[in-house]
C-alpha cells in the first residue's frame, strides 16, 4: 500500500521514510515514529492500518542520521542490537525530522502523532516542542517522565501497560501529576510493547482496546 521515498529536514540532513495513503479524501495526516527498531516491517504495517483508517502517514527514519535503512526484528539478539544505537540518540535533531514528515503532509488536513517506545517519548515531545499539530499519542514511552515539566501544545493520550519492566508506575502518577490534561490510559495485563504484534510482549486484548481509543481521540481532536 505504502511507498519508500526521501525526506530532507530543516538542517539540510536527508533520511527515508515510508508513506501511506487512504483511498479516498484523508482525514488528516499523521507522523508515526518508530520503536529503536527502525521503520521495520510493523511500524509499516501501521502506516498501512492508519491508511485504511483515513489518514496520511508518513514514519520517518529518525536512525538515519548515524545509521542507514536500519530495521530489525525482535528477536533477543535484534533487540540487544537496537538497543546499542540508543546512546546515539539527539531528541533535537529527532525533532528536526518529525518536522519534516510534518512538512510532507501539511496540505492533507490537521495533522497528528503517534509513537510507540522510543517513539512514543518522540511524539510527546513533538507535541510539547513543534507547532502545527493537533494531537499526539504516546504509547508506552520510557522517556517521558523525563520531560513531563514540558507544555504540550495540543491534546495528548498516553497507553502504558501496568506489567511494564521498563516503566515503572511511580513514573506513570508523576506523569498524571505534571499532566493532569493528558488522556492517560494503563493496560492491567501488558507488558511493555504490548501493541506490537510481532513481539512476545504483545497482548491483543489490550491492544484491541488501545488502538480503539486512539482512533477515538484523533477522530475527536483532528478536524
Amino acid at each position: 500500500m505504502g511507498k519508500h521515498f526521501s525526506l530532507t529536514a530543516a538542517d539540510q540532513h536527508k533520511l527515508g521514510a515510508y508513506r501511506a495513503d487512504p483511498a479516498g479524501k484523508p482525514k488528516g495526516g499523521l507522523v508515526v515514529v518508530q520503536e529503536i527498531f527502525g521503520v521495520n516491517h510493523h511500524i509499516r504495517g501501521v502506516c498501512d492500518r492508519l491508511a485504511a483508517e483515513g489518514y496520511v502517514a508518513v514514519a520517518p527514519a529518525v536512525f538515519d542520521r548515524f545509521v542507514r535503512d536500519f530495521e530489525c526484528g525482535y528477536t533477543p539478539d535484534e533487540i540487544a542490537h537496537a538497543r546499542s544505537y540508543l546512546g546515539n540518540l539527539n531528541w533535537d535533531a529527532m525533532m528536526q525530522d518529525v518536522a519534516a514528515a510534518m512538512g510532507d503532509i501539511k496540505s492533507v488536513g490537521p495533522l497528528g502523532v503517534i509513537g510507540f517506545c522510543m517513539g512514543g517519548t518522540a511524539a510527546f515531545l513533538a507535541a510539547t516542542r513543534l507547532s502545527g499539530l493537533s494531537a499526539a499519542a504516546c504509547y508506552y514511552g520510557g522517556m517521558i517522565v523525563k520531560f513531563s515539566d514540558e507544555k504540550p501544545r495540543c491534546p495528548v493520550q498516553m497507553h502504558f501497560g501496568a506489567k511494564d519492566p521498563h516503566i515503572p508506575l511511580t513514573d506513570v502518577e508523576i506523569i498524571k501529576q505534571k499532566q493532569p490534561q493528558a488522556e492517560i490510559h494503563v493496560y492491567p495485563d501488558a507488558d511493555h510493547g504490548f501493541h506490537c504484534d510481532e513481539r512476545g510482549s504483545y497482548h491483543k486484548p489490550s491492544a484491541d482496546i488501545a488502538w480503539g481509543r486512539t482512533m477515538d481521540f484523533l477522530k475527536k481532536n483532528m478536524k
